[in-house]
């Protein structure tokens, strides 16, 4: 099975390249399934009704989210019925929504889990136990499990990459909207990056005017952060794994431009 992991959608520009780039993705990978961190994906901050329907119209499969989930009041609503929208797991039990999931596909089960970092962000539940909790109640009914870790500390992402060695096919990385070039399959034959980039604006400070960013770094005033809008890019990383077993037999980074 050969999955496609997506990064932070930004905006307009980052559901345009989706929009765009997708279906021959879909085509030069024979991709089976699509996962997007699509937090960022109304107007830079948030998830509305109208972003996801636009992505899931685009050919995404699953969206994963992360501290921003909650920016946009009507969530609160979607995310409850919703099931194809998951918010990070390590949320305190009663948030609404859901942090893991199962979605089916060519007959066969994608186990998907978001999961927020601690280190730098919000003082959630452990990521290390609530995941691997999620994994074993996943792995029930299927041996394919991605998990998107939205946190800020490499170190962290690192951390939890090896603590579910075998245990998970792949942790993918989120929300520094830079892609690294860490990719690797770990001894277990978990697939790892520490993030996988962003789809949107690349000329922008992670995808903000660059004006506005520098505004609040050197005068240290509020300042609206709009989405730039120029030199837009789609990454992130393909997994191939092995259906039987579950483990990664190769990740390979995508970095396509809307310019192409």
């Amino acid at each position: 099975m050969k999955i496609l992991f997506v990064g932070d959608i930004v905006g307009k520009p980052g559901r345009d390249a989706i929009k765009a780039l997708l279906p021959g993705l879909k085509k030069e990978y024979a991709l089976d399934f699509v996962i997007a961190n699509a937090e960022n994906s109304a107007g830079g901050s948030g998830i509305t009704q109208k972003t996801a329907d636009e992505l899931f119209v685009s050919g995404v499969n699953v969206i994963t989210s992360g501290d921003h989930i909650w920016k946009k009041a009507e969530i609160i609503e979607l995310i409850n019925r919703e099931e194809r929208i998951i918010r990070p797991v390590n949320f305190p039990a009663g948030v609404p929504g859901s942090g893991a999931g199962i979605f089916k596909v060519n007959n066969k089960k994608v186990g998907v889990i978001n999961v927020n970092g601690r280190v730098f962000m919000e003082p959630l539940e452990s990521p290390f136990t609530t995941t691997l909790a999620a994994a074993e109640k996943l792995s029930k009914e299927t041996n394919i499990i991605i998990v998107d870790i939205h946190a800020e500390a490499t170190s962290e992402k690192v951390a939890l990459g090896w603590y579910l060695d075998g245990k998970v096919s792949a942790v993918m990385g989120t929300h520094t909207h830079i892609q690294t070039a860490d990719e690797r399959v770990l001894p277990q034959g978990t697939a790892y990056i520490t993030d996988v980039g962003m789809v949107g604006p690349y000329d922008s400070v992670i995808g903000r005017r660059v004006k506005d960013v520098l505004d609040r770094f050197i005068f240290q005033l509020p300042v609206k952060f709009e989405v730039a809008d120029s030199n837009i890019k789609l990454c992130g990383a393909v997994v191939d794994i092995d259906d039987k077993t579950g483990k990664a037999k190769s990740i390979v980074r995508v970095q396509k431009s809307l310019d192409e």
